[in-house]
């Protein structure tokens, strides 16, 4: 079975329609968290997923960004009427596990004749702790992501630099990049490089970031904590800050990631990082020659894991919750997870899709598809705490203002700390609570 072939996406909410015949009605709530035609292809997806069984009756709704969706599911769940299923962020699993607001998806497994273990065992296993909490699986890997580098070939070739040897590490990145910004006077006309710093996007690469400086980001054990008062951290931070301020190779103030694939695009930047779930589109959309490359490194090759996982939120029927589950193991098959890794530039998070022969061909003629892949070797999980986008805004808000040249790193993640220190207080003190005295 393949996925069918996308439309252009609408600005409208996308919806499909159920066949008479099934006996579950269940409602499915899913983001388009990059560019492109994803809506209208997972629409469709639904669309066949209805027509191939008689028992289940899926309604799609497109519920925006991964915030957006976010912020819509967890308000139907407060208001007594949860979707059944949801593609969520797959950093936001642990919050809803704290909020009790998702199901362990064990017994469901288990009526299956499998164990969790057995079941997770399935995806890779970079993906695995997102999905995961205290032993018990409460999401099922669908889509992933690591962030990856970009770069035009010709423009490389014009400034000297082999195509065939992108940058590997902070400072070749910054050689590169000097020897591919263009200006005009005190006016940039081509950047070397530009990095998205807009909301979620910034608050993954610098997680990225912190992680090859050394360090880590976030307690994976616990919710309650975050590292951004630390050198590895700072030192990421610096290094963002000294592309814009120092080496003047990557624009000020904060771009938004359409804005750098336009760039990308257009010609007015070199490089730049961008998800590899944003491949299908930039390969579409790119008129230049380009190919793609690992994150460059500091101390350590580490990226984290990005895209989202099917869940679903408590509050629902028994029959919903065996509907949902129905319509999760379509979803994540070989086959369709496989499809849809072809189309979006995905990586698929089921290791089978990769055996089969539709997928060998594709990345034998793709070959930029399997960077992602062989950069899981180098992957970590993604930050995930209670309270997640408030304490990743708090960081995030504190970079913005760097890269503005509104505060200095160190400040900056000091008030970072803080704010998100006082974020997480009230887990803190929650699960202080539970604690032998």
């Amino acid at each position: 079975m393949r996925i069918l072939a996308g439309a252009a996406l609408g600005l409208s909410l996308l919806t499909t329609a159920a066949p008479a015949s099934a006996t579950t009605d269940i409602d499915f709530f899913f983001p388009v968290p990059v560019q492109g035609k994803l809506a209208n292809e997972m629409t469709k997806l639904i669309d066949q997923f209805n027509r191939s069984q008689n028992d289940v009756a899926v309604t799609a709704v497109y519920t925006g960004a991964y915030d957006d969706t976010n912020l819509k599911t967890r308000a139907a769940i407060q208001a007594g009427r949860p979707p059944a299923a949801v593609l969520m962020s797959a950093n936001f699993i642990r919050e809803y596990v704290i909020n009790d607001e998702a199901i362990d998806l064990g017994p469901l497994i288990a009526k299956d004749g499998q164990t969790p273990e057995k079941f997770i065992a399935q995806f890779w296993p970079a993906v695995r702790t997102n999905a995961t909490e205290n032993g018990h699986v409460y999401g099922a890997p669908f889509h992933n992501s690591t962030p990856i580098l970009y770069y035009n070939t010709d423009m490389f070739k014009e400034a000297g630099l082999n195509p065939e040897k992108p940058p590997a590490t902070w400072q070749d990145l910054v050689d590169a990049a000097k020897k591919l910004t263009k200006s005009d006077g005190k006016t940039m006309t081509r950047s070397g490089i530009v990095i998205p710093s807009n909301y979620d996007s910034l608050g993954w690469v610098v997680s990225g970031l912190a992680m090859s400086n050394g360090g880590d980001y976030y307690n994976r054990g616990w919710g309650g904590e975050v590292y951004y008062n630390t050198a590895s951290t700072i030192g990421a931070v610096q290094f963002l800050d000294d592309l814009v301020h120092k080496h003047h190779v990557m624009p000020d103030g904060v771009t938004d990631a359409g804005v750098a694939s336009n760039a990308f695009f257009a010609g007015r930047t070199a490089m730049m990082i961008q998800s590899t779930g944003a491949l299908g589109f930039i390969r579409d959309n790119m008129k230049l020659p380009f190919k793609v490359a690992f994150i460059p490194r500091a101390l350590r090759n580490a990226v984290p894991i990005g895209g989202a996982s099917l869940l679903i939120p408590k509050g629902n029927t028994p029959a919903r919750e065996a509907a949902a589950w129905k319509l999760i193991k379509y979803l994540t098959s070989p086959e369709i997870n496989g499809g849809w890794s072809r189309f979006t530039g995905y990586f698929a998070p089921r290791m089978a899709a990769y055996d089969l022969p539709e997928m060998k061909a594709y990345l034998a003629q793709n070959p930029d598809a399997k960077v992602a892949v062989d950069q899981l070797a180098y992957a970590q999980p993604w930050f995930a705490t209670f309270n997640t986008v408030g304490v990743r805004k708090a960081l995030e808000d504190q970079v913005q203002a760097v890269l503005s040249g509104k505060v200095k790193p160190a400040d900056a993640m000091v008030n970072a700390q803080k704010a998100a220190d006082a974020l997480l207080r009230p887990y803190v003190e929650q699960t202080a609570l539970k604690l032998p005295q």
